[in-house]
């Protein structure tokens, strides 16, 4: 039995905890220094009310994902949030997706994008492209799902899953997965 679906269940279940603490407690470390605000990136607006759930639903952005059977999956998530979080939130299978939680030590969650889809996606850092470097089926529009924030603007953008999956942090050599195995 792989790990990484307890591992994806816990990481939403503290996810779910974290949008439930006032911003002004546990995210006091996430401030930028000069104008003591909440550094935006990925980190979606924790503070809550039914007035705002009700428009957060309405603010929801479509993504279409192909899975490595071809498959289409449709769900949707919320602006601010990564491809990542989005997979993690809907409950989607793909074996072995998102290994490290998105800190930047893998790239299982790696995905392919249309090239119009990748022109919006905004830069791309040196610590992904490192890790892209290690990722299997690599495209010139490849990013990963991680460090791809969703907009309204990616509206129903469709990201494919590749074929397979390298985890370098499983062994010396990595472990491989793919679709036909």
């Amino acid at each position: 039995m792989s790990v990484a679906p307890v591992t994806h269940r816990l990481y939403a279940i503290s996810r779910s905890f974290l949008r439930s603490l006032p911003s002004a407690s546990a995210h006091s470390s996430i401030r930028t220094p000069s104008t003591g605000h909440r550094d935006e990136a990925c980190i979606p607006n924790r503070q809550f009310s039914c007035y705002a759930r009700a428009l957060r639903s309405e603010n929801k952005v479509t993504v279409h994902f192909v899975n490595r059977d071809g498959e289409k999956l449709t769900v949707k998530g919320n602006p601010g949030d990564s491809l990542l979080d989005v997979i993690i939130d809907q409950n989607l299978d793909f074996d072995g997706f998102g290994a490290c939680e998105g800190t930047l030590a893998c790239s299982t969650c790696h995905l392919i994008f249309e090239e119009e889809v990748y022109k919006q996606l905004g830069p791309i850092t040196d610590e992904e492209m490192d890790m892209l470097d290690l990722a299997y089926g690599l495209t010139e529009t490849s990013r990963l799902g991680c460090q791809v924030c969703l907009t309204k603007a990616l509206e129903g953008m469709t990201a494919r899953v590749p074929d397979s999956v390298s985890d370098m942090r499983q062994s010396d050599i990595g472990t491989t997965t793919s679709s036909s195995s």
